[in-house]
């Protein structure tokens, strides 16, 4: 059996090569993988523990990971369904391994080096020489994961995989992603790998994300000028799919915005819908504004964040200086160049917190920025 199984795996994305290089440094003592599914948290966790055995850096690869029925939402444990739990753990592995290695080559290893553990029954275990990956700790308690991780014995190494995005999203309270998340972020010897929209490789998980959030914004009760907004919209614009209306007034008033910049209200349309809300040269959306004497704006809804904060941000030049929007654990990250940082913030901050409530109240997530080095030039490069 070949030993070089982390060699079969190449980093697609900017965050995946992050895991790859925290995964290769023995600086870290203790990884956190943060993000969406379908960004190889447990492909690049599963490959790097079969491949410790393999190479005999550590004695064990243990894996705790929740097995939770979709359709009930209950929990098997081994107590009360060992062959369903064992089952459907090895399923797990043998779905994410797949053209890795050879499931009769990974089975022999399981029971002796690679090791199942029900994360309900670890109190007197101690996992020394180890490889241990505790994975989906969304679906997990806090005292649990606690308790999993208690149990890293001496020389062992810490993998932690969970989805605090979708969490956010659903708007689950005191979620143990997030909390594990920010225990992490200032521990010694740990480090956290934040995994966003980007870096999402699987196509299945884009269209779920698309759906999650589609689902959510539909769902959310509008308020009465919300609604009003939404029927007069709907009158000049009959062909097209509005998902939602989102009134940002109050947030206005409450922040002094006082840039002409930002509308009364933001129209939401589904992805394709966008030209049939504004209509050829904007006829329809300006009727409604007419009817309405209130500024609208329409953005479609897709993936891209950062056409959500073009359309609200109080800077109307501020999107030029944004490198990146995307998820950061359970916030949306804004990453802005340092240099108009000032302008993207806003006077104590009252740019930021604005977003930050309009996303809120639209989808349950909060907003983050950060500043950061704008790449230098051609030019400055030579000189340098």
């Amino acid at each position: 059996m070949s030993s070089d199984i982390l060699g079969k795996i190449k980093p697609l994305t900017p965050g995946q090569e992050e895991m790859y290089k925290a995964l290769t440094d023995k600086n870290y003592e203790v990884l956190g993988f943060f993000g969406p599914t379908g960004t190889g948290k447990s492909l690049f966790s599963l490959v790097y523990g079969v491949h410790c055995i393999l190479t005999s850096e550590y004695k064990r690869f243990v894996i705790i990971k929740p097995v939770v029925d979709i359709t009930t939402g209950e929990e098997i444990t081994i107590a009360k369904a060992p062959t369903a739990f064992f089952e459907a753990t090895k399923n797990y592995m043998q779905d994410v391994l797949a053209g890795i290695i050879e499931w009769n080559q990974l089975e022999n290893l399981l029971g002796n080096k690679v090791v199942i553990a029900d994360p309900h029954y670890l109190r007197g275990r101690t996992f020394d020489n180890a490889v241990v990956f505790i994975d989906d700790i969304q679906l997990m308690k806090p005292e649990t994961i606690i308790e999993a991780i208690v149990r890293v014995g001496q020389n062992s190494r810490l993998i932690v995989a969970g989805d605090p995005i979708f969490q956010a999203l659903r708007e689950v309270q005191g979620d143990p992603a997030a909390l594990i998340r920010e225990v992490l972020l200032s521990e010694e010897k740990s480090r956290v790998v934040d995994l966003g929209i980007k870096d999402i490789v699987r196509e299945g998980a884009k269209r779920g994300l698309r759906f999650l959030l589609e689902y959510k914004l539909r769902s959310r009760t509008m308020s009465d000028e919300e609604k009003k907004i939404y029927d007069i919209v709907k009158t000049k614009a009959p062909d097209a799919d509005i998902v939602t209306v989102v009134d940002v007034i109050k947030y206005k008033q409450d922040f002094e915005i006082s840039s002409e910049h930002v509308p009364d209200a933001l129209v939401i349309a589904k992805q394709g819908h966008l030209g049939r809300v504004v209509g050829k040269g904007g006829e329809r959306i300006n009727a409604a504004e007419k009817e309405l004497s209130k500024r609208l704006r329409a953005v479609e809804l897709n993936l891209d964040f950062k056409e959500l904060v073009r359309a609200l941000h109080p800077t109307a030049w501020i999107w030029k200086h944004i490198e990146e929007v995307d998820f950061a654990g359970p916030n949306l990250q804004l990453k802005i160049y340092e240099d108009v940082i000032g302008a993207a913030v806003g006077q104590r901050g009252a740019y930021v917190r604005f977003l930050d409530a309009v996303m809120r109240k639209l989808l349950g997530i909060g907003v983050r920025i950060i500043a950061m080095e704008r790449p230098k030039t051609k030019h400055e490069k030579k000189k340098t």
